[in-house]
């Protein structure tokens, strides 16, 4: 009997495939986050010009540019990790266990990324680690002529799509580590299958040096030995003469 080896055909669980869809939601939120920024981003850097109006701090005039290309520059990055987690999930989908690992990493500096950006109001930490010495505006003043040059809502929604980021993400990465996902990572090994009935198997390879035996539509031939071949007989003459000789005369029968 001769053992077939082949590869078992794996099928990917529903777990993984959740993973994958939130992590394309995580990509989403981060689209409309980035829009909202560009949308908003010639209001805040008024606002912060009319904070910094007035102030005899060095470089005021040129603080409110800085915080406002900051808050882009780091929504700009915020989206391409994302990017980079949407294209792991299309890996993880096909079983490779070096995305997986690659998306725990990615994943991990982005929950410590949103999640700092949920602890506090992105405008007074600016404020906050600005430096700005003298007759500066304070944190409280800033942050109020953000809210009356921003729109209304425009806090709420940050928060919730900062929320809703962190759940989908965090839930990803746990996804990712339950055991029937590690069965789908996990490497697979040659499953032997039982050969078909009824399949012909193959020949058996001929040893090197053997002559093979040739198959002869009749008797085989001897082949000769070499010794030397006898002539045939000579026949000796019969005692009975002939009856044609002269004086020879048979017998009368009568």
């Amino acid at each position: 009997m001769v053992d077939s080896q082949s590869t078992p055909a794996r099928q990917r669980p529903s777990i993984v495939s959740i993973s994958s869809y939130l992590l394309y939601l995580f990509v989403a939120l981060q689209v409309i986050s980035l829009i909202i920024t560009l949308s908003t981003f010639g209001k805040t850097r008024d606002a912060l010009r009319d904070a910094y109006a007035g102030s005899t701090a060095e470089g005021a005039d040129q603080l409110a540019d800085v915080f406002a290309v900051v808050g882009i520059v780091g929504s700009v990055l915020l989206l391409l990790l994302a990017v980079v987690l949407g294209v792991l999930a299309l890996f993880n989908n096909q079983g490779r266990n070096g995305a997986r690992i690659t998306t725990w990493i990615v994943g991990g500096i982005m929950v410590c990324c949103v999640g700092s950006g949920l602890l506090g109001n992105a405008a007074s930490g600016l404020t906050a680690g600005g430096g700005t010495s003298g007759d500066g505006p304070s944190s409280e003043e800033v942050r109020r002529r953000l809210e009356e040059a921003l729109p209304s809502w425009l806090t709420p929604v940050s928060i919730l799509l900062g929320v809703l980021s962190l759940i989908a993400l965090i839930t990803a990465l746990i996804l990712l580590a339950l055991p029937k996902a590690n069965e789908f990572f996990r490497k697979p090994t040659a499953a032997w299958e039982p050969p078909t009935p009824g399949a012909s198997y193959p020949g058996y390879p001929q040893a090197p040096g053997q002559p093979g035996n040739p198959q002869a539509s009749g008797e085989p031939g001897y082949p000769s030995s070499g010794e030397p071949s006898y002539p045939p007989p000579v026949s000796r003459p019969d005692d009975t003469p002939p009856t044609d000789r002269p004086g020879s005369t048979p017998p009368s029968t009568s």
